[in-house]
């Protein structure tokens, strides 16, 4: 059966919220590079058949859509947390951190309404509403995760102009058995998660601590 991607966002229609805001983050898990969240507000009667998690989308599918989002919504916004603020604060507390950036970018441009949000609860002061999967069932978290994944592989595609031999570009800083041997032989760049297992056993080999 077929998931209705409106189902959340017409519920807070009909209960009278207009602009509702659909957030996303992508990156948790790589050993490299920020945080990456997205804030996506889309007008009523917006359509863009096939949009999804932005995981189940081909890469090519997943730049057009990007363009097409970007072009088409009443409002977006960016937000990131630094490797550095990661392991000051840990990767979840990042996320949020991240998450509420965004949402501030976007309010700068927009009232928002309501919030749906991926998994993550926030508190803030609008209300929102957290979505396990929400990326599978919220067009606006869908198009939130798709400007996320973007926006991040975007980054890890210019530092692998910098720095091919690590491979960036195919594995996009995830934790794969070719990064973790790339690490190994080459050392580590500015920009790594010194808090994650694999860059915590290259910098003890190092003798850093």
């Amino acid at each position: 059966m077929e998931v209705d991607l409106w189902q959340y966002e017409k519920n807070l229609y009909k209960k009278g919220y207009y602009n509702i805001a659909g957030v996303d983050e992508v990156g948790r898990g790589p050993l490299i590079g920020p945080v990456v969240t997205a804030c996506v507000i889309l007008p009523h009667d917006f359509v863009l058949d096939g949009l999804t998690d932005s995981k189940k989308l081909s890469e090519k599918k997943r730049d057009k859509f990007y363009n097409y989002i970007i072009e088409n919504c009443v409002a977006y916004g960016i937000g990131q947390c630094s490797p550095e603020e990661i392991d000051q604060y840990n990767i979840y507390a990042a996320t949020k951190i991240a998450m509420k950036r965004a949402i501030f970018e976007a309010r700068k441009k927009v009232k928002i309404d309501h919030i749906l949000i991926d998994a993550m609860p926030l508190d803030l002061d609008i209300p929102t509403t957290s979505i396990i999967k929400g990326d599978a069932k919220s067009i606006s978290i869908a198009a939130a995760s798709v400007v996320a994944k973007v926006t991040r592989d975007k980054m890890m595609y210019e530092l692998d102009k910098k720095y091919p031999m690590y491979g960036y570009k195919n594995h996009k800083g995830y934790p794969t058995k070719a990064h973790i041997e790339a690490i190994n032989k080459y050392g580590l760049i500015d920009g790594y998660r010194k808090s994650y297992g694999p860059v915590k056993d290259v910098l003890e080999k190092e003798g850093q601590k």
